[in-house]
């Protein structure tokens, strides 16, 4: 009797600790400091139970233990892509498509307006006909009312940049904007004109505020709700597809959240921590919301304001003129100090953490100074103030970027960018998106795509930042290159830093949660320039997987443009920028 009490003690006890699913034969990347490498790994209810070698994990097989075997495949935990901005993709040929105008598919202006033409076939009279990601180095100049007028006399016609920060309309939208030659450029934009002061339908910045009336966003609106959620499933996918497992939308309104709520009942594949744009502040604080609201797969994680230009647009404000042109110096913010100041106390005494979007080194040197103004009035600990892009650093810059516990949330687009960026001049390069130089002096970073602005495609960022080479071959700033294993940290752990949920996700560790990715080759044992083209197996939400390889590569649907899901099919990063100060 008492052998037969302790068989079955013990066969209980190995029941009780025996594993949902082990992990074997693997390369584990864990992004955990205190175990770098392993073999295998268990994990039950969605989260990670123990980390180890095979012998160790095996231990935990029970008879209903499901047993992954990856034979020799490398695994690292969920990409964070930590600044991005979904929107509903539609299939191309349809009413609400909006036309990918990338260097992939147009080259030359006549390409472009053809391109334009075929999808005015198949949009509704006084609909919009929309396009997005032009390249003007590519096609020599910025697309204008002339070239779009091609395209339609009697409708909307609206496309992007590659930088979200310029848009190009047609005639019917100046006149339905009452945009004419005695409109004055409005603080913080520009608008390119023809010889005689005529708007020429190239509107930058802030300007763009001046268009969204005649841009017909009315009728995108219309789209039928279970219509405009399949097609914001139909982007997640694709970032799950990438191995992203969460992801930071950069700026939104109330209505885009609850879209984003239905998405996670419909079982989105990707967490969401979602930033509200920083026009919604006063809602905000009257629903009583606070940031940290909501649950594993949808957070409210930041306010997100705008306090600067672009980049890849050239419009970014700096402290000396840009290389090839000795009396520009970008387009400075429409925001005054004083303002940017009042408003980042408003927002820090509510207890907010505020991500700003800044570029140049005169736009952040106005966002540390209202950082450090903000903080000495109200001192907090472990603000995590962000500052999203971060692109021309100086050294002063970081030591006071250190000094302010700010989190650089850098670029790392070489790749598309890196050819339009060799304009900024040698000095600066030196230090743009200086992952380099911030690891080493502690300032925490993460990284992030700005889809569409780059492809949410998390190993070829990781090997923008091992490289720092453009897709024509051209190195950008060397100096800034890190290692694989940095570069995957700054895609994992450092992105849930960034939303104060470290402790949650981010590392393959016992008690976190189970996200993480099944790679079909090392990215140490490729050569750095390979490993974009690396093959992802599958990918894994809590423990479940979300996404499998296909037998062969399926093309993938061009990244998809900005949408606030409020009806602004917006033409920048954010939607306060468009707004024309008073």
């Amino acid at each position: 009797m008492i052998k037969k009490l302790c068989l079955f003690l013990a066969l209980i006890s190995n029941i009780a600790f025996a594993a949902d699913t082990i992990v074997i034969n693997a390369n584990v990347i864990t992004v955990d400091k205190d175990h770098p490498i392993a073999q295998a790994f268990a994990f039950d209810n969605g989260r990670f139970t123990s980390v180890g070698t095979n012998a160790e994990i095996l231990k935990l097989k029970g008879p209903a233990t499901k047993v992954i075997d990856l034979k020799g495949m490398t695994v690292t935990p969920g990409f964070n892509d930590a600044h991005l901005h979904p929107q509903a993709i539609f299939a191309e040929g349809t009413p609400h498509y909006r036309v990918w105008l990338g260097a992939d598919r147009v080259k030359t202006m006549d390409e472009l307006v053809a391109a334009l033409k075929r999808q005015a076939a198949v949009t509704p009279p006084g609909a919009m006909i929309s396009g997005y990601g032009y390249d003007d180095v590519l096609l020599g100049r910025h697309p204008n009312r002339h070239d779009l007028d091609k395209v339609s006399t009697t409708q909307p016609v609206v496309i992007t940049h590659g930088s979200g920060h310029i848009t190009a309309v047609n005639s019917f939208v100046l006149e339905a904007s009452s945009v004419t030659k005695d409109t004055q450029d409005p603080s913080g934009g520009a608008l390119d004109r023809d010889a005689d002061g005529t708007p020429n339908g190239v509107i930058r910045e802030s300007a763009r505020g001046l268009i969204r009336r005649g841009t017909g966003g009315a009728n995108r609106e219309a789209i039928p709700l279970d219509e405009e959620l399949k097609g914001y499933m139909n982007c997640f996918r694709q970032y799950s597809a990438k191995g992203i497992t969460s992801v930071g939308i950069a700026g939104g309104s109330p209505s885009s959240f609850q879209i984003m709520q239905q998405l996670r009942d419909r079982g989105n594949p990707v967490r969401v921590g979602f930033m509200f744009s920083a026009d919604s502040f006063d809602k905000l604080q009257g629903a009583g919301i606070k940031r940290g609201f909501g649950d594993d797969h949808l957070r409210i994680t930041a306010l997100k304001t705008y306090q600067g230009n672009s980049l890849s647009g050239r419009t970014a404000w700096l402290s000396e003129a840009y290389s090839d042109r000795p009396d520009y110096f970008g387009i400075p913010p429409a925001r005054t100090q004083e303002k940017l100041d009042e408003d980042y106390q408003k927002w820090w005494d509510a207890g907010w953490q505020v991500a700003t979007h800044s570029n140049g080194d005169r736009e952040i040197d106005m966002v540390l100074t209202a950082i450090e103004r903000a903080e000495a009035k109200n001192p907090r600990p472990d603000a995590r103030w962000r500052i999203e892009h971060a692109s021309v650093m100086n050294q002063a810059l970081l030591d006071r970027a250190k000094k302010d516990g700010v989190i650089l949330v850098f670029h790392s687009y070489m790749w598309e960018y890196g050819d339009i960026l060799l304009s900024y001049g040698p000095k600066r390069l030196s230090m743009m998106h200086a992952y380099r130089t911030a690891i080493d002096m502690g300032i925490p970073v993460a990284g992030h795509s700005d889809s569409p602005i780059s492809a949410a495609d998390p190993l070829l960022r990781i090997q923008d930042m091992v490289t720092r080479t453009s897709n024509q071959g051209s190195l950008i700033g060397e100096v800034q290159r890190v290692s694989v294993d940095e570069a995957i940290k700054v895609w994992t752990l450092d992105g849930a830093y960034a939303t104060f949920e470290e402790d949650t996700k981010g590392s393959i560790t016992p008690g976190k949660l189970a996200d993480f990715v099944v790679l079909q080759k090392d990215p140490h044992q490729v050569a750095p320039n390979k490993i974009k083209d690396i093959l992802l197996e599958a990918t894994y939400l809590g423990g479940q997987k979300v996404y499998t390889a296909p037998l062969k590569t399926v093309a993938m649907i061009p990244p998809p443009p900005i949408n606030y899901g409020d009806g602004n099919y917006g033409d920048g990063d954010e939607e306060e920028n468009q707004n024309v100060p008073n």
